[in-house]
């Protein structure tokens, strides 16, 4: 089957959404962006996840600014800087979305941009912990964690991840690998798992247990929903970020490789 084009596999995601993507330039459309972030992550007023006038500037300095509309709603919106290596790279600071589709219509648009100006690459940062988000950027888009990076961000104060420590993974979006053409043609990636692999962290009564893991393929499962576990037990959430720390950065620091998601959670494999 011949792919896609990056245009064609983002125009079949919008219409599956049923959303329209285009490129923001106008102050009034950066402030309706600025307040539905707002509406999602409720953070801290002194500390917006992007502010208008950034918006404003990255936009006119030839950066990637865009949003999904349903009818004259905006329902998306995902804002990106050009990056080092210079030419190759685009990383995308935030990208949020109220409508089933919208997220994966626009980081389909952000590929399809990308690839029009000669890039190769589109990194981000996301919580290791938060299975929907692993899952959606491993498997629904073909990127691969590359870097963990423990308390990235400092003390956040938003609605989301207040209370907890802000370690993040560094996603890399290599925009023409197998993975990301597979994923782009609507088959979520799905990276072979041997029958030798073993589970080196688990769930066990909603809490996480490490085990010694000597093979070469190690699954690291994640819990259900860590921002309802943040919520009913803070310690169990701990828990999670500790034993994820420990075990995914750790393996990640001595070299491993995350191969993909699969039962629950990372695919990781040695060196």
């Amino acid at each position: 089957m011949t792919p896609m084009t990056p245009e064609t596999a983002a125009a079949a995601a919008a219409r599956k959404a049923g959303v329209e993507l285009r490129e923001l330039q106008e102050i009034s459309d950066f402030e309706r962006v600025f307040r539905l972030y707002d509406d999602i992550w409720h953070p801290d007023p002194l500390n917006a996840p992007v502010s208008v006038e950034m918006m404003r500037a990255l936009s006119h300095a030839g950066n990637y600014v865009a949003g999904a509309f349903d009818g004259d709603d905006l329902v998306g919106a995902s804002v990106a800087f050009l990056s080092a290596p210079i030419g190759e790279s685009l990383h995308s600071h935030v990208t949020g979305a109220v409508k089933k589709g919208a997220g994966h219509a626009l980081k389909l648009h952000q590929r399809a941009w990308a690839l029009a100006r000669g890039l190769t690459t589109v990194t981000w940062t996301f919580d290791p912990l938060v299975r929907r988000n692993a899952y959606f950027n491993l498997a629904k888009l073909g990127a691969r964690p590359e870097e963990y990076l423990r308390e990235f961000y400092g003390q956040m104060a938003d609605e989301v991840n207040a209370g907890d420590e802000s370690d993040r993974v560094l996603a890399v979006w290599r925009l023409t690998s197998p993975q990301a053409l597979t994923a782009a043609s609507g088959r979520p990636y799905q990276p072979e798992v041997p029958e030798s692999a073993c589970r080196g962290l688990i769930a066990v009564e909603g809490r996480p247990v490490a085990r010694v893991a000597a093979e070469r393929v190690v699954l690291v499962e994640l819990p259900e929903d860590i921002e309802a576990i943040r919520r009913a037990d803070p310690g169990a959430a701990k828990a999670w970020r500790l034993a994820v720390r420990d075990v995914l950065g750790g393996m990640m620091d001595e070299g491993a490789t995350v191969t993909g998601f699969a039962r629950g959670g990372y695919v990781v494999e040695r060196a």
